[in-house]
């Protein structure tokens, strides 16, 4: 129905199946599809003003200020000027505004970036560049290299064979590795085509837009056929095209309806748990004020009642008002306004000063500024940087967030000797840095320049022709899918299926051993100059269980030789009796490559006899055509020939992580912070990468894998270590059982259970595991049981998935949530966080434009948290305790002069006094506090950590805090109110003049009060700075400077009505006892603080105490942290197999339906690895 005469339309259908027609826009519109413009932006110009003010006014406090305002315009009960309201009002409200306008207009920026990008568009028999933002349903499209993919497309046709092209997914699940997506053979045959491309008028019937990124769903009808589409022949919006010329797609979902936009996830308003304590405390502060007034409205109405009437010559009654209790009852909206002051609205304008100042610290660190790629930190949000101070859960992305993306061979064993490790003529080893002397290549012509390696050893035994060296460069030279390609004269270029692959490929090439070519049946190798064609027989492909792969081929002079590489702890067991020596020999390497936390390989060979291989070829055959059991049938024969093989050694690949990463996570669980990994890589690559960066440790009891492939299984997987954690977490008794018990589903807040005998452990869990774990029934079970372990990685999670853990996590976890990431894949989780932070320059920017906080390289994250962090957090507090007392202070004076003034709302300060106290005379001491203040600096905060607890906990702003600090403002204001009122009770001046009237009393009270909440900052102040020290003693001799001058006679003769307080100033603080009076009272009020400050630091210290006083011993300057050495696992683990492989790739290289005819490739030139294209922001 109409809302305030605007028809605001029905709610649109769910969509339940999608039908679309290619070339055919009239007959696509009918359905109304999304267009493939994208809107991250919350406001416009429309919008702008009613929306924001309505955020705004989400807060109380900003609604309970436009209620008093209100009040002041009615005159009856107006006891101070309306303008004293707006003002501050006004200017709350337009910063915020401005703030939020800022914002927004990157967000704009972006989102415009992204949908004026062109593509080209098939429109009436010709290809014309369109805007993203114009593309629509059905339209047919083409792309070229390098190109990303504008919306969600089925593939149609490409320039490769069979239509096959390569993609690369970094946005979409962090792998860098190539996939292949192959279109129907129909669509195929239309090729580039332009004539039969505008024909083409098939009709596709899929799935209703949805979040699943592996599955796909629908059918092609075309020339009266229908045709099964699935996820093989559909390319997301977010991959890129890489090593293919060109390709067409016609769109299937635009805009907000392809997976990865529905994937990233709502933006939502986040606030602090302070903001959230404040509106709290605030309503609090609003009983507290009410109970005031009607307590001093009863007080009015017995006071007229009794003895009102008989004062009316000096208190007359409204002219409205002719009862006492009416009296009363505007007396209550009387003292609303004058008590206002415990809830000021300056408080919000200093948080946000605050918050700013706080943010341009983090923008301004030069510690945090990644020179290579010239990228400072950036605080995108200024609102919520005490938050960074109270981090409990990290939830982090693998792949270009720890790691760099980049893969390089390390060290080896070869034969039983170790190489990759650099020695001194005394046979010291070295560490190896940029200036140690690298291996010259330069002979051979066609090495990668930018392969690096130091151990000359190694290079010196290919040159002499040690056999097992050579023998073990040509395995890796034979044994990959790599595939090799020269389009520059002089330059090959690998595109491999997996990076580490990649690097084992790049490293024959280098010692002399070079991939240069490959066809179905060849593989070309330059062998230290010399050309070699190697016949290709046969792949045996690797899949999760073998954890290895071998090919069969026959060398030019026609030996026949199986080579295979694969996990150690398969290959070892294929080893023939003569290998047992040099076994024993390769797993201590083994172990020190695991200890450096490489990832390793085992290679091994084996020379086949020509009669038994011909056999075994034949059964191959006749398995490989097999219509049933054709697997097993090929994992038998795979299994009889890996036999009996010769070991060769072993290989160690760094995945390279960033640099400072073990040694981050290493100080934030000191810090008691708790880091999961939440990955799409392989299950064997996140394990790698948990140990690489020592988040799991060999010195844990056990390594929990969640693998259940239904909800029962990961059931009793979880169940069942918990139970070895702690079985008497099944207890009935148990704490947290009984607390699960007793609190209701939605508010429920689940504590830690304890772990038995002080053990450690990790989880790792898998993707498809993960999906039944979340389900209603069972996320709390996967919960308790990743929360008792001190590594949680989640390995091949989809984006949704990412934010449902952190959402987990949020829901049931009285903490604050911290995820951080790099690729558009980890928006979602980066949205649903309480603080969300990009890593920028690795996979695009969308995380980065997504985030709070950004900046380049993960180390900075600890710099981030446990330095500006924390000083946020501890400025934050100690400017609201201290903002509260001192308001509460100024404001219940007012209280206590009510009991003597007839409770007739008479202020008891100078209304220009009440104008200028949270204006001018306090303002700049606590914002010189909030923003320099620290308890440590910032060298203190890196080394020691558990600085950090008091943040997570809570523990320096909370409700007992508050109480405090009314109870502090309680004494403070009786202290205030009734020494004056005794010093000046029937006292005269040193002249014989009475100085007890109402102007002289409110001067001392107020002078009373400034000096009061001037020493208590002061003593607040941890650290003392120019600054501080200017805007202490400048804000009292602004406010004497102010006294005198408005209290002067000049002043009351020209503005009589608006300075009555005419001599007051120099009649009353000229003399002696007054002085004494304010030294006395100024005492009384700052001893039990000092007192109780020093009893505590004596008997009860902190963390933060002990660390201060380590600091008072060390005097001015402090000792250096210590050195920190490498972080080495001594490990008898060895890593699996390191290969992201997918399975079948081997099939389609034999098949030779990925190789193209026509490329020559020339004699000479050299290796440049693939730059992957990054580019700033896309969707």
């Amino acid at each position: 129905m109409p809302l305030f005469g605007l028809n605001c339309g029905k709610k649109k259908q769910e969509e339940k199946e999608r039908r679309l027609r290619a070339n055919d826009r009239e007959f696509n519109l009918k359905f109304k599809y999304a267009t493939n413009a994208i809107k991250t932006s919350k406001y416009n110009v429309f919008t702008f003003l009613p929306l924001n003010l309505f955020e705004q006014f989400q807060r109380v406090a900003n609604a309970y200020f436009v209620f008093l305002l209100i009040l002041q315009l009615i005159p009856q009960v107006s006891s101070l000027s309306w303008f004293t309201t707006v003002v501050p009002l006004v200017l709350v409200l337009t910063v915020s505004a401005v703030k939020d306008a800022t914002d927004d207009f990157y967000r704009h920026k972006s989102d415009n970036q992204v949908n004026n990008r062109t593509v080209q568009v098939l429109s009436k028999g010709q290809f014309t560049n369109e805007k993203w933002m114009n593309i629509q349903v059905g339209d047919i499209i083409k792309l070229e290299n390098n190109n990303f993919v504008t919306a969600d497309l089925l593939l149609l046709s490409s320039s490769e064979p069979n239509s096959l092209i390569y993609i690369e997914t970094a946005e979409l699940d962090g792998e860098t590795n190539l996939k292949v997506k192959q279109s129907l053979t129909i669509t195929g045959d239309l090729g580039e085509n332009l004539q039969q491309l505008s024909q083409f008028d098939g009709e596709v019937v899929c799935e209703a837009p949805n979040n699943k990124l592996d599955a796909f769903t629908g059918t092609l009808t075309y020339q009266g056929e229908k045709y099964a589409l699935d996820n093989g022949k559909i390319l997301l919006r977010g991959c890129t095209l890489r090593n293919t010329e060109w390709c067409f797609g016609m769109v299937i979902f635009a805009g907000p309806d392809t997976k990865l936009m529905q994937n990233s996830g709502r933006t939502t308003l986040k606030r602090t748990s302070i903001d959230r304590l404040m509106n709290l405390l605030v309503l609090w502060i609003f009983v507290f004020l009410a109970a005031m007034c009607i307590i001093l409205a009863i007080g009015n109405g017995i006071w007229e009642s009794k003895q009102g009437y008989y004062f009316q010559v000096y208190l007359p009654w409204q002219q409205d008002v002719h009862n006492a209790a009416f009296s009363g009852f505007l007396m209550f909206w009387s003292y609303v306004i004058i008590l206002n002051t415990v809830v000021p609205i300056s408080l919000y304008v200093s948080v946000e000063i605050i918050r700013l100042g706080n943010s341009y610290y983090i923008n301004w660190d030069r510690k945090m500024y990644y020179p290579k790629k010239d990228t400072p930190a950036e605080a995108r949000t200024t609102t919520l940087n005490e938050e960074l101070g109270q981090i409990k859960y990290i939830f982090s992305d693998k792949t270009g967030t720890l790691t760099q993306n980049i893969m390089t061979f390390n060290k080896c064993s070869i034969n039983g000797n170790s190489y990759g490790e650099v020695f001194d003529y005394a046979g010291n080893r070295l560490e190896i840095n940029e200036h140690t002397e690298k291996v010259d290549f330069s002979y051979n012509p066609l090495a990668d320049p930018k392969f690096a390696f130091h151990d000359h050893r190694l290079v010196e035994s290919v040159k002499i022709g040690d056999p097992s060296t050579q023998e073990f460069f040509r395995l890796l030279a034979l044994c990959h899918t790599a595939m090799s390609e020269e389009k520059k004269p002089g330059e090959l270029v690998y595109q491999a299926q997996s990076p580490d692959e990649g690097a084992l490929v790049t490293a024959a090439r280098n010692f002399g051993f070079v991939f240069r070519s490959r066809t179905p049946e060849t593989i070309t190798l330059v062998e230290m100059g010399e050309t070699k064609v190697y016949e290709l027989l046969a792949i045996l492909d690797f899949n999760n269980e073998r954890k290895r792969m071998s090919v069969i081929v026959r060398s030019p002079d026609g030996r026949l030789t199986l080579y295979c590489k694969g996990a150690d702890t398969i290959v070892y067991e294929l080893l023939d009796r003569s290998s047992e020596d040099l076994k024993e020999v390769t797993t201590e390497h083994l172990n020190e490559f695991a200890g450096d936390g490489l990832r390793t390989l085992v290679l091994a060979y084996k020379d086949l006899d020509k009669q038994y291989f011909a056999d075994w070829r034949k059964r191959y055959h006749e398995a490989s055509t097999s219509l049933e059991d054709r697997e097993e049938k090929l994992g038998e024969l795979y299994e009889e020939i890996e036999t009996d093989l010769k070991l060769l050694g072993a290989s160690a690949i760094e995945d390279k992580l960033q640099d400072g990463v073990p040694q981050t996570i290493e100080t934030l669980t000191k810090a008691n912070i708790k880091i999961w990994v939440l990955t799409g890589d392989k299950q064997e690559t996140a394990e790698n990468i948990g140990y690489s960066c020592n988040m799991l440790q060999d010195e844990m009891k056990e390594v929990f894998i969640i693998r259940g492939c239904s909800s029962a299984e990961v059931l009793e997987e979880l169940r069942s270590a918990r139970r070895k954690m702690n079985p008497e977490s099944f207890s009935d008794n148990n704490d947290v059982n009984i607390q699960i018990k007793k609190g209701s589903k939605k508010t429920q807040v689940i504590p830690d259970d304890d772990v038995k005998g002080g053990d450690t452990y990790g989880i790792i869990i898998n993707g498809h595991s993960l999906a039944y774990a979340l389900e209603e029934k069972m996320e709390v079970e996967l919960l308790r049981t990743a929360c008792m372990c001190q590594a949680v990685i989640c390995c091949r999670v989809t984006p949704l998935q990412k934010a449902q853990v952190v959402q987990l996590v949020k829901k049931y976890k009285k903490a604050v949530t911290l995820a951080i990431g790099d690729g558009a894949n980890d928006v979602s989780m980066i949205k649903t966080a309480h603080i969300g932070v990009g890593i920028s320059g690795q996979e695009g920017m969308q995380a980065v434009l997504s985030s709070d906080f950004s900046f380049a390289q993960f180390r900075y994250l600890q710099r981030l948290l446990l330095v500006h962090g924390r000083w946020s957090y501890i400025r934050m507090c100690r400017f609201l305790r201290y903002f509260f007392y001192k308001n509460f202070t100024f404001t219940l004076v007012h209280f206590w002069y009510g009991f003597f003034c007839g409770f007739s709302a008479q202020t008891v300060y100078d209304e220009w006094f009440i104008t200028l106290y949270n204006l001018v005379y306090t303002s700049l001491p606590v914002l010189g506090m909030s923003l320099f203040d620290q308890d440590v600096d910032d060298r203190w905060s890196m080394e020691y950590p558990q600085l950090y607890d008091p943040g997570q906990r809570n523990r320096y702003f909370n409700i007992k805090e508050f109480v405090k600090c009314v109870i502090h403002g309680v004494y403070s204001s009786l202290i205030l109110f009734f020494v004056p009122y005794g010093a000046l009770y029937d006292t005269v001046r040193d002249d014989g003049k009475a100085i007890s009237d109402y102007q002289s009393f409110a001067l001392m009270a107020q002078t009373c009060l400034v000096l009061v909440v001037s020493a208590q900052i002061g003593l607040d102040t941890g650290y003392w700075t120019a600054v501080n020290q200017f805007f202490i003693w400048g804000s009292m001799a602004v406010y004497f400077a102010i006294t005198f001058t408005m209290y002067s006679d000049g002043m009351y003769l020209i503005f009589t009505a608006s300075f009555p307080f005419i001599g007051t100033a120099r009649n009353t603080l000229n003399q002696p006892s007054i002085w004494l009076a304010i030294f006395l009272t100024t005492v009384l009020c700052v001893l039990p603080v000092i007192a109780y400050r020093f009893l505590r630091s004596q008997l009860k210290p902190t963390f933060s105490d002990k660390v201060q006083s380590k600091i008072r011993e060390a005097k001015k300057r402090p000792p250096p942290p210590p050195h920190r050495a490498k972080i080495r696992r001594t490990s008898s683990r060895r890593s699996g197999y390191a290969f992201s492989h997918q399975q079948g790739y081997g099939d389609l290289i034999m098949s030779g339906r990925n190789f193209r005819p026509k490329i020559p490739f020339h004699q000479t030139g050299k290796f440049t690895p693939s730059d992957r294209s990054r580019n700033t922001n896309y969707y």
